[in-house]
């Protein structure tokens, strides 16, 4: 990649990692580069005030294929409940051919993804760098997706012995088990096999977890910082909140 790059981000279509990427992608064109951020038609409305440099950060729509089972009409995460994701999951695979289109198309230098463990492939093909984006931190990676990982428990070598589970969170943990299996298979499948992996920290707050990350996957570890969004100075707080 040269001085200034095309970056495609294709997040899990869920506004808890949309919005992450989208202040990802506020940074990086704030630094110059280009981004084409590819979502579902709906909700390119819902994310357009996020957007700080329309210019330099394009939406391109994904049409979300139906599959039995996924309710009419259902693009993201908030549309179906937690039983019935699976289905988007599916229907967000299918989606592929439309996205290796677009990287034949436009020609990106990278591509930043999350949940679609198929894009380092379409990447290598078209000799693209693929970068898996983990939003939720570095703690539950290192703890819950290293291989070899058993949900719940920490792995060899995990690098602390306070950051850990605790007994109240059992009902959780069980609650979520029933989804983590094809959630640890595609999340693991990804970082295997992309060519970097960021995450949304910083070493200073979890320096030795994205170590341990890097010796795990052997990979190296790129850091965003917390990527919080720029305040908005354009309207008074109310009293309340000031002070």
């Amino acid at each position: 990649m040269g001085e200034k790059f095309h970056a495609f981000m294709l997040p899990w279509f869920a506004f808890g990692h949309m919005i992450p990427f989208l202040h990802l992608a506020n940074k990086l064109a704030e630094n110059g580069h280009k981004v084409t951020f590819l979502l579902p038609k709906k909700t390119q409305k819902r994310l357009e005030h996020h957007n700080l440099f329309p210019d330099s950060i394009v939406f391109h729509t994904i049409t979300i294929p139906h599959v039995d089972g996924l309710p009419a009409g259902a693009e993201t995460a908030s549309d179906v409940p937690l039983s019935l994701e699976k289905f988007l999951t599916a229907a967000i695979d299918l989606t592929r051919d439309q996205v290796e289109a677009a990287v034949r198309a436009l020609r990106p230098d990278v591509i930043f993804f999350d949940f679609s463990p198929w894009i380092p492939k379409i990447a290598k093909e078209h000799r693209v760098k693929s970068v898996m984006y983990f939003v939720a931190g570095a703690v539950s990676l290192a703890h819950e997706l290293v291989p070899g990982s058993e949900f719940g428990v920490p792995p060899p070598g995990y690098p602390s012995s306070k950051v850990l589970y605790r007994e109240h969170a059992a009902h959780a943990l069980l609650t979520f088990s029933i989804y983590y299996e094809l959630l640890y298979h595609r999340l693991t499948t990804g970082l295997m096999n992309c060519d970097f992996i960021s995450i949304r920290t910083c070493n200073e707050v979890e320096g030795k977890f994205c170590d341990y990350i890097e010796i795990q996957y052997q990979r190296k570890v790129l850091l965003t910082g917390p990527m919080l969004p720029e305040p908005d100075n354009s309207k008074t707080l109310e009293d309340r909140w000031s002070h």
